[in-house]
């Protein structure tokens, strides 16, 4: 017995292959012109494996730890060029394989296109990535990473720190003191000890900021539509509307991204709706407030203190009415400004674009569905199935075809919950598109480009009984409405129907339409209809042998004996086209189509 379920995407791909199912093994590419008459073969060998051997480049724009570089320098060609124009960058980025930023460098559209595609990873040394076009990133293939973890700590210690010393006016009175005064009860401040504390982004920061709120006896709410229940609990912490968050606390504490959805999310609306006399903290990003409507919620009572880390412009102007105000705690973005955490981050960053770079899918990607290690390497020869059952069902279509509509189904005895196709999706989407144009795909942009190519991806599971120790039982890849350079591929459904299963490790083609065949999907495949009888395959053999292509396996499918059958044929090489027009020729076979792999 098995159940059906099936979902349907707009897909999209980038540099995806079978020893790598994020980049292919080489990122670096060379066009080098060498007088071979000149040089001695010795010489000559020498300078292809120099170029074999070639490092990538890295283009570290902006201060890292030695930590890091050391990491980097380990693996690649690093330059270190700092406060570049968007000019100089742009020169310069098509001589990269890399970039690591930090806050400061804005990686606009104009330096993906500029990079020519080489750019294959952009770093960014720290959490907030709203410096990167990640839309831009995606649409030339490149993966973003950033450094989530590292700073996390310090960043949570700096919101506390600001926390306190707002409370207790610790900036106004030192700088009180310090200017001859003795102003004990100017600078009354309260306790935090019984008070509601709201956090706004219920992230790694956020979380640890409530964990030692808790500490200093702190009632805790937390307002985030992507936290999960189950950890905000286990903290101690209830999660709320973000109407009730802002309406309830006497501190908020801000940690959320700047995205489209959080840009001046605290705005005139949102400070009307608060309690009288509220305080903020903001370690997370500037644009989140609307400075405008802070100010005059300062100027109201409305906000009684704000503690300000971030700004809309860093460094702000000298006059901002914000940073000026006798209420306002600001520090120049200080929030993972500790030694340790530099290198943390410094490491972190470097680790995940070397991993890029070697191929791996990052565990601190933010522009590509994240794949856990354990399931990568499960769904490995799978991936090399995927991809080569995309490569050969695009070739079956006729010239002129348009191809709008693809099925993928897989067949599995796991539940849906427990198998994660995305990349499986990606690879299919990469073998359809790469063989009949000239984009590169890679599970970062397949989504994008089958959608840009305005292909309707379809996928559907079939749930099978039995043991759920194998993910996949089969993939099966279909393309409706579209006629074929092989009509025996044509199902009973009237769409081009292929299906593979992996067999020792292998992918193995076993299905063309109708037929079941068993090919072993290495090299190329030559598909051939004919009426059975014997002698066939020892004529189609003769012909190949004759042209000195060597024939890796020969597979028959039929339907019954003496009626039609197909013919699977696997080659090492690409037979000349004389060889193929006298293999036409046989009587016996009805039709036959070279696919090459």
């Amino acid at each position: 017995m098995a159940s059906t379920y099936s979902w349907t995407a707009l897909t999209s791909s980038h540099c995806l292959n079978q020893q790598s199912p994020f980049f292919p093994s080489g990122s670096l590419s060379c066009k080098i012109s060498v007088p071979s008459r000149r040089l001695s073969k010795a010489k000559r060998s020498l300078i292809v494996t120099a170029i074999l051997d070639a490092k990538p480049t890295i283009l570290v724009a902006e201060k890292l730890g030695e930590a890091g570089l050391e990491l980097l320098k380990s693996f690649a060609n690093v330059d270190c060029s700092y406060n570049l124009s968007p000019e100089e960058l742009c020169t310069k980025i098509s001589l990269c394989d890399a970039l690591i930023v930090r806050s400061g460098t804005t990686v606009s559209r104009d330096v993906f296109e500029s990079s020519g595609g080489r750019l294959k990873v952009v770093g960014r040394a720290g959490v907030g990535i709203d410096n990167v076009d990640l839309s831009a990133a995606t649409e030339h293939g490149c993966l973003v990473v950033n450094a989530p973890t590292a700073n996390t700590i310090a960043a949570a210690e700096h919101g506390i720190a600001l926390l306190t010393a707002m409370a207790r006016n610790i900036a106004q009175a030192d700088a009180s003191v310090k200017s001859g005064k003795w102003q004990r009860s100017k600078y009354v401040g309260v306790s935090l000890v019984g008070k509601i504390l709201a956090v706004m982004g219920f992230g790694k920061v956020g979380s640890e900021v409530a964990r030692r709120a808790k500490g200093l006896g702190m009632h805790i709410v937390a307002h985030d539509p992507y936290a999960p229940a189950d950890r905000a609990r286990s903290i101690g912490v209830e999660l709320v509307s973000f109407d009730e968050a802002i309406s309830t606390a006497d501190f908020i504490s801000l940690h959320m991204p700047l995205t489209p959805a959080t840009s001046k999310m605290f705005n005139d609306e949102a400070f009307s709706r608060m309690k009288k006399g509220v305080r903020i903290v903001n370690v997370a990003r500037g644009g989140v407030i609307d400075e405008e409507a802070l100010l005059r919620a300062l100027d109201s009572g409305i906000v009684a203190q704000a503690a300000l880390d971030v700004f809309t412009e860093e460094p702000p102007p000298k006059d901002n009415k914000l940073v000026l105000h006798e209420n306002v705690t600001a520090t120049p973005h200080l929030g993972a400004s500790t030694s340790e955490a530099q290198e943390g981050v410094a490491r972190e960053v470097a680790e995940a674009v070397l991993g890029a770079l070697k191929g791996e899918l990052a565990a601190t990607a933010v522009n590509a569905p994240m794949v856990p290690a354990e399931v990568l390497s499960e769904l490995a020869p799978y991936v090399s199935l995927a991809e080569k059952l995309g490569r050969l069902v695009v070739q079956l279509v006729a010239g002129g075809s348009g191809i709008k509509s693809i099925r993928i189904t897989y067949a599995s005895s796991r539940s849906p919950d427990d198998l994660d196709t995305r990349l499986l999706r990606a690879m299919v989407t990469k073998g359809l598109i790469e063989p009949i144009s000239s984009v590169f795909i890679n599970l970062v942009n397949s989504d994008f480009i089958a959608k840009q190519r305005g292909l309707k991806i379809t996928e559907e599971i079939i749930l099978l009984d039995g043991s759920p120790e194998n993910p996949l039982e089969f993939i099966q890849v279909q393309i409706a409405n579209v006629e074929s350079r092989f009509a025996s591929a044509i199902s009973d459904s009237g769409e081009i129907k292929v299906e593979g299963r992996v067999k020792d490790g292998k992918p193995h083609l076993t299905k063309v339409g109708s037929f079941d065949v068993d090919v072993s999907l290495e090299g190329s495949i030559i598909l051939c209809r004919q009426v059975d009888q014997p002698g066939l395959i020892g004529k189609v053999g003769s012909i190949l042998g004759e042209e000195n292509v060597n024939v890796s396996f020969m597979t028959v499918g039929r339907i019954a004996p003496r009626k039609q059958a197909v013919m699977t044929i696997g080659v090492d090489d690409e037979p000349s086209r004389e060889a193929l027009k006298k293999i036409g020729d046989i009587s016996s076979i009805e039709e036959f189509v070279f696919l090459k792999l």
